[in-house]
Order: C-alpha cells, then sequence, then structure tokens
C-alpha cells in the first residue's frame, strides 16, 4: 500500500485487541497488538516487549500499515483488514515473514502467550528507578557463588535474544541453566530501555556507557549483599564484555569472564565493518566523523547515508563509549580472568581474545574451535552461521560450560 498517503482514515474499525503470530518457520512468533482510534502499541511477551509504541498506524480502507522503531531498528507490518482478522507481511532487517491477527475480546490475552519461566525475579536499586533481574540458583543447598550476565549490544535482552531478530536463540538463558546445574548461581538482566526494564530507556542523547557500567556494579552490590552467595563473579558477552570489565574494576568482584568480547576500542571495531560496507568518500567521512567523536567534539553536518550511524542524538554516547580500551581495562584487573572466544565467531574473531590475552598474561584463554557469536556450534559458512542465531533448538557449543567450570574451580570461585 501507499505508506505516504495523507488520507489515512480512523482507526475506530480495527480498535481494540488483536492476538496472532509472525509466522517464522518452525517457531512462530506470538505478537498482541492493541489499537486506539488514533495509534497502538504491540507485546512480544516472549521477548519482554510490553505494550510498546508503534511509530504509525495508517488505515485506508481495508489496507493496514503499522510499524516500530526500536534501538534504531525499523520494523513493519503491511497487511489488510478482513473483518475479524488481519493478515499480511512482517519486514525486519530485509527478512520477510507472513503474520496473522484474529480480534480477541478478552484483554488479559497476554497472559497467555507468556513465556514460562524458572528462576526468582529479583531487583536492584540504581541512582534513579529500580532494574530487574532474573535469578537462576542451583537445587543444592547454598550460600552458592554467582555471576551477573551481561549482554551484549542493541536490542540484546537478558537471553541473548535480539529484538533485531524474527526468532530466538536463548544463549544467555541456556549458559545461566547450565550454571545452575553445575552448582552456580547467575544474575541476567535487560539493559536499560530493553525489555523489563524499557521504563528506564530516557532519552537517546542522554545516555551514556556509564550508565551501563553503573547498572552492572549495582548488581554485583546487590548479590555481595546476599547472604545466599559466597563469591561474585562477571560474565560479559560481546559489548557486555567491555561493560564487565569496567564493573569488575569499580566493583570487588572475585573473577571476570569475557565471552566473544572485542579486543579494542570500537571505533576501531566500526571501521572495520565500515570498510566493507561504505563508499571510499564515505568512509572518509566516517573516520572524521570517529576522530572527532573521540577527541570529544559533537559534529553537526552528517551524511543522510550515515545517519543511522552517527545521527546527533547518538553521538553522545558514542563519544563515552569510545574512551573505554578493553586491554587497558583487562590489564588493570587483579582478579582471575578467562577470556572465551570462538573461531566460528564472524562479528567478532578469535584474534580479540589473543588480544586481550596477551594484554594480560595471567588470564586464562579458552578458544573453541566450532564456537560462533552466539555461543553455539556453527558451520563456516556465514548463511548457515547466521541461521544459529534465531535457532532456540541448538545448545550451547560443546566445552563452553565445562571450560568456564574448570577456570572457577582452578581459582576456588565454585568453592561454598
Amino acid at each position: 500500500m501507499e505508506k505516504n498517503s495523507k488520507e489515512v482514515g480512523s482507526l475506530k474499525a480495527i480498535e481494540g485487541t488483536w492476538e496472532g503470530e509472525i509466522m517464522i518457520p518452525n517457531q512462530p512468533l506470538p505478537i498482541i497488538v492493541h489499537f486506539t482510534k488514533k495509534d497502538g502499541t504491540i507485546s512480544i511477551p516472549v521477548q519482554g516487549l510490553n505494550k510498546f509504541p508503534l511509530t504509525s498506524v495508517k488505515l485506508i480502507k481495508s489496507d493496514l500499515f503499522f510499524d516500530m522503531k526500536i534501538q534504531n531498528q525499523q520494523i513493519t507490518f503491511d497487511g489488510k483488514v478482513d473483518q475479524e482478522k488481519i493478515s499480511g507481511t512482517f519486514v525486519q532487517q530485509g527478512q520477510e515473514f507472513p503474520f496473522e491477527l484474529l480480534k480477541k475480546s478478552d484483554e488479559k490475552v497476554e497472559e497467555k502467550v507468556e513465556e514460562k519461566r524458572s528462576g526468582e525475579v529479583v531487583k536492584a536499586d540504581l541512582e534513579k528507578g529500580t532494574m530487574y533481574g532474573l535469578l537462576e540458583t542451583p537445587k543444592d543447598e547454598g550460600p552458592f557463588p554467582v555471576m551477573i550476565i551481561i549482554a551484549g549490544s542493541g536490542p540484546t535482552d537478558k537471553d541473548g535474544n535480539s529484538i533485531a531478530l524474527p526468532g530466538k536463540n536463548n544463549s544467555l538463558k541456556f549458559l545461566a541453566e547450565s550454571l545452575a546445574e553445575k552448582g552456580i548461581a547467575s544474575i541476567r538482566y535487560d539493559k536499560r530501555g530493553i525489555g523489563e526494564n524499557m521504563k528506564l530507556a530516557g532519552k537517546e542523547e542522554d545516555l551514556r556507557f556509564e550508565q551501563y557500567i553503573d547498572d552492572a556494579a549495582a548488581w554485583v552490590q546487590f548479590a555481595k549483599k546476599d547472604s545466599r552467595f559466597s563469591k561474585v563473579g562477571i560474565i560479559g558477552h560481546s559489548e557486555g564484555s567491555l561493560i564487565g570489565m569496567a564493573a569488575a574494576k569499580k566493583t570487588e568482584t572475585d573473577t571476570f569472564i569475557s565471552l566473544a568480547g572485542a579486543g579494542e576500542p570500537v571505533d576501531q571495531v566500526l571501521l572495520k565493518q565500515l570498510e566493507e560496507q561504505l563508499t571510499p568518500k564515505l568512509l572518509t567521512e566516517s573516520k572524521d566523523i570517529l576522530t572527532k567523536l573521540k577527541q570529544g567534539k559533537q559534529v553537526e553536518t552528517v551524511s543522510a547515508d550515515l545517519q543511522s550511524i552517527f545521527r546527533p542524538s547518538v553521538q553522545p554516547y558514542m563519544i563515552s563509549w569510545i574512551q573505554y580500551n578493553p586491554r587497558e581495562l583487562v590489564k588493570e584487573l587483579t582478579i582471575p580472568v578467562l577470556i572465551v572466544n570462538g573461531n566460528r565467531d564472524i562479528q567478532v574473531a578469535s584474534t580479540n581474545a589473543e588480544a586481550l590475552h596477551k594484554a594480560k598474561g595471567d588470564s586464562e584463554l579458552l578458544i573453541l574451535e566450532k564456537m560462533n557469536h552466539v555461543l553455539k556450534e556453527a558451520p563456516v559458512d556465514r548463511e548457515r552461521n547466521l541461521a544459529t542465531y534465531t535457532n532456540p533448538e541448538l545448545p550451547l557449543s560443546s566445552g563452553l560450560v565445562n571450560g568456564i567450570i574448570e577456570f572457577l574451580n582452578e581459582y576456588d570461585i565454585s568453592s561454598n
């Protein structure tokens, strides 16, 4: 349909709650959409998204278009209304899947699709607000050592799943459950602006990297005050590795584990990614922008093609993020450190782990031959590797959990 048409009618004809699913092969994704006369919200319970406001809703006769923007990801639904049914196409990051919604009279339909969770909901007090997390504990009697698990960048939730991808891998959920089976408790949490902690997002221009560090530190402090826990460690995945290093330095943490963490500052990581995507002219502009951001200076004029990366509202966050060098941070840690990566990681090559290990010579290094970025065993082929990102049936890579447990045993972290 014509998405820019100004002849948008009232939404009265579709007002109410609609329940259905995005028909992703082998793993349909339940969704709930609520329309008012003017706009609407969407809930994806299994991803922790609750009544998130739609960016726009346009109804022209029976043609319906609605979309949402979250963490710079544009997600669209384009369909038709046929009495009590809405069906059409869902599009996200170039991937298309059919969706279907049915009109519901029961306003409590969200309860039907809530994913069953093990564990206990816990809360950490922040300077401004409260953050929610999920505690997994072993079945035996405590006290237990506890690991704070920090998720990666973008709209990635506490289970390791991203709203930017149409499916789940549950990598961090599996990690938490596997650790519990081995006698290790864990707390994992949605970052501010994601899932259960969506309300902590604030304005994009006000976000700073230090807030993520302070959030992780708050969970360490929460755990240290709880008599159920003997020792407290941090496991940081991807961007969570850098956050975890800084939080471990800031708090009296007993150990730190990096999973697929970068070995260089984010400006260098970005440049390597952009070299494969941009024209020479845009790449030169990107280098100039990153140079100024590293100097703490914002850039007012940014080409339209680079707005998604360097828009003015995200620059303050990037300025704060660029200042952190993972090799310098890990070198300053005086606690046992384990650095883990996989040779099939197409996002963060295992050379990053080697660089971190070299920076901290007394750290332990674990490279798993077949493990990819979401901690699953994956083929070398890029397309099939990426397919594991949305396959919740795949277990964690062989050797990952045992490698972590062996490290914790070696340094008496796992003993009561």
